[in-house]
């Protein structure tokens, strides 16, 4: 059970520029948005390997800002680091002495190797090698000494490439050998000082399906706002305090967690739409992306309800791709209840903080987009759920009020 931090919280161990315009997150936003659907275009590698080609390498520009960190002990003795927690990733990676290329600036001091007397690199010949081109995306390399070489690329065109390495992974007093990890020498991109990344995502090589056999096939969070902490917890959970909606599966890309929009509210009132238009598109629930997107005809639907119920609001201009924006800030202003239901019966009763999101000290915005291929349901909407993630029994549970 760990402390989970919004990068711009209060307590959060990464620091994040206080002057970095609200549109800097949209354009990482956006990046995540394309990554995924190249990766559930049909095309799937060749899709990622152009989606990724096309985006220029431009270290510095992402700073990890609309994400969520944790700390995660490694070594013997452990250490600990501050990850980017991701459920639409597989492999862990971390940066790592004597960072042969390139490290971007962390909190903390990087993780050597020599300091832990559990560490070892993995050969070319473990079938652990042989599974990360499903758990980056990219083919593994070979060293001239055997090593397996991994390669990372994320959508925002920042990447980790670096030795698949084997040591202790710690959580507390909770301790598992022979964690696989990417001991990354080459890391550009993903800056907000975190060492490195988390990856939660339905894979042989993640750190859920890792730690399974030992703490449970489940892991539940709660993303706090930035005026807060919320938790990571893996292994066992109560079940009682959620409403669940069955994780659906997908050939597109089996390590995301697919679900089922079923319908929206606005004020009460259904969006005067067919049912059918929720699931006209795949839906991904994640905790990397910031805005929501909808297929284009709810979230037209949406921005239309909620603009009428708040008529008496003056409006604001567009804000890159928000289109639905007020005049004041979220907190202040008079808001229409939304619900969104997803099969099963769960949903997400949005509070104004979930349905709006502060753009600037002047302007909030519907904080949902129109989707290109596939929906998303991010983590504004996700904020002060607990969101469970039951691998084991296929489904997905949200209960209101597990952080603030």
């Amino acid at each position: 059970h760990l402390p989970l931090h919004h990068s711009r919280g209060p307590c959060s161990p990464v620091s994040v520029p206080s002057d970095l315009p609200f549109s800097a997150v949209l354009t990482h936003d956006d990046a995540r948005i394309a990554s995924l659907a190249a990766r559930l275009a049909k095309d799937d590698v060749d899709g990622v390997a152009a989606s990724l080609a096309s985006v220029p390498l431009t270290p510095g520009t992402s700073y990890g800002v609309g994400n969520y960190v944790t700390r995660m002990g490694l070594g013997t003795p452990a250490k600990p680091y501050v990850m980017v927690v991701d459920t639409g990733s597989s492999l862990t990676w971390l940066q790592c002495s004597p960072c042969r290329v390139s490290c971007h600036r962390q909190s903390g001091p990087v993780f050597d190797p020599k300091t832990s007397s559990s560490y070892a690199a993995v050969s070319c010949s473990t079938p652990q090698c042989n599974d990360l081109s499903t758990a980056t995306l990219n083919p593994a390399a070979c060293s001239s000494s055997d090593v397996c070489i991994y390669q990372a690329s994320y959508g925002d065109s920042s990447f980790s490439v670096g030795y698949l390495s084997k040591d202790t992974v710690s959580f507390g007093s909770n301790s598992v050998p022979n964690f696989y990890y990417g001991c990354g020498q080459d890391n550009e991109g993903l800056f907000g000082r975190s060492a490195g990344l988390m990856g939660l995502a339905r894979n042989k090589l993640s750190l859920l399906y890792q730690l399974a056999p030992t703490l449970g096939y489940s892991f539940s969070y709660c993303l706090p706002s930035s005026s807060s902490s919320g938790y990571l917890s893996i292994g066992s959970y109560n079940p009682g305090q959620y409403s669940y909606t069955p994780m659906v599966s997908s050939t597109l890309d089996d390590s995301l967690y697919f679900i089922k929009l079923s319908g929206m509210t606005v004020a009460g009132k259904p969006l005067a739409i067919s049912s059918s238009e929720y699931s006209s598109l795949p839906t991904i629930i994640d905790s990397g992306t910031v805005i929501t997107r909808l297929p284009t005809t709810v979230y037209d639907a949406l921005s239309k309800a909620v603009a009428g119920a708040m008529k008496g609001t003056k409006r604001a201009d567009a804000y890159s791709i928000l289109d639905t924006c007020f005049v004041g800030q979220a907190s202040s202003l008079r808001v229409p209840a939304v619900s969104m239901a997803f099969s099963g019966g769960a949903a997400l009763k949005l509070s104004a903080q979930n349905l709006l999101v502060d753009v600037d000290s002047s302007t909030t915005c519907l904080a949902f987009a129109p989707a290109r291929s596939a929906a998303i349901i991010g983590n504004t909407q996700q904020q002060t759920f607990s969101v469970v993630y039951d691998v084991k029994s296929n489904r997905i549970g949200f209960a209101a009020g597990g952080c603030r």
